[in-house]
């Protein structure tokens, strides 16, 4: 007999939420939850495909062990057993930076993964972390330090109140979102223009967002940060700077206008291919609009600039005093953040406290560049240990990185390799152990990254769908497990790590003046959460200890997970507000609208003002039914438009001699692959695009479905050695390609 179960989609950043249909433990169905408070019914086909995802049946069901070198099926003891006995060695032997620590960002998408690898990090007291972030959203993170003082204090549009927005580098239709949380946002947009406002789109493709949009400027790839820097000139040389309410917030407004005063329109048209007349005329309707916001994702952030053009987003925000209010660019405050400090000083956002073994890249928020992972590994030098063992949480590296053919060599070196995945895919047929977590539906589910990015404040929780299939081990405990065997604790009750970590944070807590539980019994605290498991008891600290939290029955009406239960489907807790000064945590206490990092690698931007690259410049693209490359996998999210081919205008591929469908082989510094061409103007010309992901031809993964049909990797046309020097985010797109069509 059939049944329904609520249930948050961890398929992309919109995190919707769904209602399953569900046959026994078997999920026959997925529709949207018309009560979610947030996503209100909406669904994209990822979410449809819930079951699809959920009942693949290439997912791993037991953990997968090494022996006389082929992985067979073996027990969770056994697999555990062999992490311990594999990382303690490499650790006590060579220290604890030779174990390598990579985390991919499906990671942000459960709870597990937002809970334990940060104790995993510091048990295990190695700087080797790799993450996705720096083939992503570094800039932005980078930029947001530097500004506020905290590298997670991103400020998102207010998408339902604002009346301008400028977007760049970013195709929400497709993407339904990325570091700005908001359930159907191609609806959003559309309601922005049926209120009147406007849609500006600045990218070299003309996407499905491009084509909503009121303007679309097709800019030069990799030159983003040039244009905003030359908006923000316009609006010191037409005396449009309007700080308003942040005036008294904000430091250093003269000697930004002193450091971009080389950035004038007429200089920067040629290096991005855009009209003077239309830069300022984006400037002077941005600094017109009654409230406006500027926002830019990925497209701006993966180019050799990342950093400057995450930075001067911003800033032109800030110029026209959009920054911090209703209309424009807000600070959100999830459930389970922090309860608000009181605003003052802070220490700060450091750059550079250590830096990579072989190539000196400096740290950026605790991580090393992926892209520099490979030779982490494979190369020898007098200072420190190559990377000799690597945990591999969720990543797929392989196709994600730079050079998946040198880290593909680079792996097999390694001493010792455990991955956390569900799949046997190009990275994870590497490793000594294999632990797969269960599928979604037999996982609870709360948006801790997510709701720290969301467009409204809310908070909701699902507990799983379905029970654990016997066999199957939760994420939480294996995460739980895996660190107890990585620290010498082998065997030990896993619910030691939550009971560990809530002590700790109580013991905090009581101490601390502004905590609602100063000077309280931590035990007697302790004694009060609720929940079924070690997770639920430190959701439910979290969500009490809140800016929105009971305060352990100081705000009876504050939240609890008591409470949130009661409320299936979410609670909503208002709209986006203004909280400055309170975010910021710079040494000043005030918004540093020029740090020192970013004023140092201006004149490699103006250096770029020469620049005309010659030749075709690649970019990559996203599809609505695709965010990881397992999801190529799923037969419900590939097909149709979702295909890995080489996108090129109708101008280069007359020139070329290419014929639509025709293969065309791809030539970059990092080698070369061979796509079908797909002749279209929905790229400008001098620009062609290959989608990322793909490349499943690899021996040994277990990717049925993906391996009819396996694409290309686009990141193998990359050395690795192009990076944004403050981030060291690589450099993915407006890199120079050579096209030569084949027969």
């Amino acid at each position: 007999m059939s049944r329904t179960a609520l249930r948050i989609c961890p398929l992309c950043e919109a995190t919707c939420g769904l209602t399953l249909t569900l046959d026994g433990t078997r999920v026959t169905g997925a529709r949207g939850d018309r009560e979610d408070v947030f996503s209100k019914g909406f669904i994209c086909p990822k979410g449809a495909a819930f079951g699809a995802v959920d009942g693949d049946p290439d997912r791993l069901r037991t953990p997968l062990v090494r022996k006389d070198g082929e992985l067979r099926e073996a027990t969770w003891e056994e697999a555990f057993d062999a992490v311990a006995a594999g990382i303690r060695p490499v650790v006590e032997r060579y220290g604890p930076h030779a174990v390598g620590v990579v985390l991919g960002n499906p990671n942000v998408h459960t709870m597990a993964g937002a809970l334990y690898p940060s104790i995993l990090l510091g048990a295990l007291g190695t700087r080797s972390l790799f993450t996705a972030s720096t083939v992503d959203q570094m800039p932005k993170h980078v930029s947001s330090g530097l500004l506020y003082g905290d590298a997670n204090a991103i400020p998102v549009p207010d998408l339902d109140h604002t009346g301008h927005l400028l977007l760049i580098g970013a195709n929400p239709l497709e993407s339904n979102g990325s570091l700005c949380t908001a359930p159907d946002f191609p609806g959003r947009l559309k309601a922005l223009r049926a209120r009147g406002g406007t849609l500006t789109v600045v990218d070299p493709r003309r996407t499905r967002t491009a084509r909503l949009a009121d303007r679309h400027v097709a800019i030069r790839p990799g030159t983003d940060a040039l244009l905003l820097a030359a908006m923000a000139y316009v609006l010191f040389e037409e005396d449009l700077v309007a700080l308003g309410a942040l005036d008294p917030h904000v430091l250093g407004l003269d000697e930004l206008a002193q450091a971009i005063r080389d950035f004038a329109p007429e200089e920067v048209a040629g290096a991005c291919d855009v009209e003077a007349g239309t830069i300022r005329a984006l400037a002077r309707e941005l600094a017109a609009a009654p409230t406006a916001a500027v926002y830019a994702r990925i497209g701006s952030c993966t180019v050799a600039h990342g950093t400057l053009a995450s930075w001067l987003v911003d800033v032109l925000n800030i110029l026209t005093g959009n920054l911090d209010r209703p209309g424009g660019a807000l600070f959100p405050q999830a459930a389970t953040d922090r309860a608000p400090r009181p605003a003052g000083p802070g220490r700060g956002f450091a750059l550079g406290r250590w830096h990579s073994r072989v190539s000196k890249h400096p740290e950026a928020k605790g991580e090393l560049p992926l892209s520099a992972l490979a030779e982490e590994i494979d190369t020898a030098t007098e200072e420190g240990e190559p990377v000799r063992a690597l945990v591999v949480v969720a990543a797929n590296p392989v196709l994600s990185a730079p050079d998946g053919a040198r880290l593909d060599k680079a792996l097999d070196s390694l001493d010792f390799m455990v991955s956390v995945d569900p799949y046997l895919n190009e990275t994870s047929r590497h490793a000594d152990v294999v632990l797969p977590p269960p599928p979604p539906a037999q996982s609870p589910h709360h948006d801790f990254a997510f709701n720290t990015l969301a467009v409204r404040h809310q908070v909701r929780y699902t507990r799983p769908a379905v029970p654990l299939e016997p066999g199957r081990m939760a994420e939480t405990e294996i995460l739980a497990r895996l660190i107890l065997a990585a620290t010498g604790m082998d065997g030990a009750d896993p619910s030691a790590v939550d009971t560990a970590v809530i002590d700790q944070t109580l013991r905090k807590a009581v101490r601390d003046a502004h905590s609602p539980v100063h000077g309280r019994d931590p035990r007697e605290l302790a004694a009060r959460l609720t929940g079924d498991t070690g997770p639920e008891r430190r959701l439910d600290l979290m969500l009490r200890l809140g800016p929105y939290g009971d305060g352990f029955g100081v705000r009876p009406e504050g939240l609890s997970l008591e409470k949130l239960l009661a409320h299936p489907h979410g609670i909503d807790l208002g709209p986006l507000r203004p909280r400055l000064p309170q975010p910021l945590r710079t040494v000043s206490g005030k918004v540093e609208l020029l740090p020192r990092p970013i004023a140092d690698d201006l004149p490699r931007l103006r250096a770029a003002l020469r620049e005309r690259p010659a030749g075709l410049l690649l970019v990559g693209r996203r599809h609505l039914r695709s965010n990881n490359s397992w999801m190529h996998n799923v037969p419900a999210l590939t097909g149709g438009s979702n295909r890995c081919t080489l996108h090129v205008h109708p101008e280069d591929a007359a020139r070329l001699g290419i014929l639509d469908g025709a293969p065309v082989r791809v030539k970059g510094a990092g080698g070369e692959v061979t796509a079908p061409a797909e002749v279209t103007d929905g790229v400008r010309p001098g620009v062609v695009s290959l989608p990322h992901g793909w490349g499943h031809d690899r021996p040994g993964t277990r990717l049925t479905h993906a391996a009819t049909d396996p694409g290309v990797n686009v990141n193998q046309l990359l050395d690795g050695s192009l990076l944004d020097p403050l981030s060291g985010n690589a450099v993915l797109n407006g890199v120079p390609v050579e096209l030569t069509a084949t027969r």
